[in-house]
């Protein structure tokens, strides 16, 4: 089984012991404890900043290009670090960062927050310093652990997350410089497109096998050879993108959402309708593959609007991946039944009415305005309400296993071999 997959995970039918007390040590021994509840915090307060309180955005990086910048750089950006690093010591049976040093990778990321919302350019260049010593930060730690142990399959992410933090960089430039908006939109979308190959590595390796452990008997295949085709149809569009070749971006989208779609179809999405943090993962992977494909149409000018696949790609593909992601990953990683209960399917249901009104905002038609609100409505309640179920579970240590006692220690990482799969 795939090295990603190698998870420290409850019994199902174990007895849970009492939980134990609060600990900041707890909440720095593993990277997705304060970069989940970071981001998800962050996700509520910018998209009410935006929609309800937009007076307050001031800043160097104002308006509409804070917004696509918060979600894209803070918010998913958060979630996506926090995973890897979570993932990363699954993998190679080392943490690649914990304690004070993931506290000040913590920090360096809330800094950039207020330094972008502060007035002037000093805030402004001071923001974009931590942010993308945050991003270097996290490409290292990550590379160390992955190249020290030989994990072959996992080379590729410490590029892909330079990758992001380096399109961070050029549309932080851009804004710097003053640039055109068509200019600004170029880095946006090549930053959009990096996350997404980042997403889809991620999902197609752990969907398959969250399904197979919760519904008895099912066998599904792992896509290893349409994964590799996957993977590298979405770098060649990102490469197409910065050298502007039109239609060889058009034709390596089209295949990375087609092969995606496929994907999907063929982990038998029927056999996981009744299983919440299954099919709240085969949703938002389906919505990625379509919006890769709104992606290549929208540049062969079939969509003449930019938002379209940024909100595709961005709500209905990233934000519905993530919530299902920070619950799923969070409940397994902490010793938690792996059950959505009723806050749970809430939080799920909120996030897709988040999304399916904030694409019918994007109509020419109809009342875009009462859509966007109640599309930023939702979304707020749903991460308040994560942040309600879920933040006093980060903050305590992992339950022990069964018939091991609070004091003996149950162990995060999982030593394994350092085969590459």
């Amino acid at each position: 089984m795939s090295e990603l997959l190698q998870i420290e995970e409850p019994m199902r039918s174990a007895p849970q012991p009492k939980p134990p007390a609060p600990q900041w040590k707890a909440l720095l021994e593993l990277g997705f404890r304060p970069l989940y509840m970071a981001g998800c915090l962050w996700a509520a307060v910018s998209v009410a900043l935006w929609v309800f309180a937009p007076q307050w955005l001031a800043g160097r990086l104002g308006g509409v290009l804070w917004h696509a910048h918060e979600m894209l750089w803070a918010f998913v950006a958060a979630v996506a670090v926090g995973f890897l690093l979570t993932a990363a010591s699954n993998w190679t049976g080392s943490n690649p960062i914990q304690g004070r040093a993931l506290g000040g990778l913590c920090v360096l990321w809330l800094l950039a927050r207020v330094g972008f919302l502060v007035v002037g350019d000093t805030a402004f260049a001071f923001a974009v310093v931590c942010e993308l010593l945050f991003f270097a930060a996290a490409a290292i730690v990550l590379g160390r652990v992955i190249y020290a142990a030989r994990s072959r399959r996992n080379y590729g992410l410490p590029l892909l997350v330079s990758g992001l933090g380096v399109a961070d960089a050029l549309f932080l430039r851009s804004v710097w410089q003053g640039s055109d908006y068509a200019t600004l939109m170029h880095y946006l979308y090549a930053g959009l497109l990096c996350m997404a190959v980042i997403a889809l590595l991620v999902a197609r390796r752990v969907i398959p096998f969250f399904a197979m452990r919760a519904v008895t008997d099912l066998q599904i295949p792992m896509h290893t050879a349409s994964g590799q085709w996957q993977l590298w149809a979405g770098v060649l569009g990102i490469v197409c993108l910065l050298l502007g070749w039109g239609p060889g971006m058009v034709t390596a989208l089209a295949v990375t959402g087609l092969i995606t779609l496929w994907q999907v179809l063929a982990w038998k999405p029927w056999a996981v309708r009744q299983v919440p943090l299954l099919w709240i993962l085969y949703l938002g992977h389906a919505a990625l593959g379509t919006g890769l494909l709104v992606a290549a149409l929208q540049a062969s000018s079939w969509v003449l609007r930019l938002a379209w696949p940024v909100h595709v790609i961005g709500v209905a593909g990233f934000a519905v991946l993530i919530i299902g992601m920070v619950t799923r990953t969070a409940l397994g990683h902490l010793g938690r039944p792996l059950r959505a209960d009723g806050s749970i399917v809430v939080m799920y249901v909120l996030v897709l009415a988040a999304a399916l009104l904030r694409l019918l905002a994007l109509l020419p038609a109809g009342l875009p305005q009462a859509a966007l609100h109640a599309s930023a409505l939702a979304w707020v309640l749903a991460f308040a309400l994560y942040l309600w179920r879920f933040v006093p579970l980060l903050i305590r240590p992992r339950l022990p296993p069964a018939g091991l006692s609070a004091a003996q220690p149950s162990g995060h990482v999982v030593r394994k071999s350092r085969k590459s799969v």
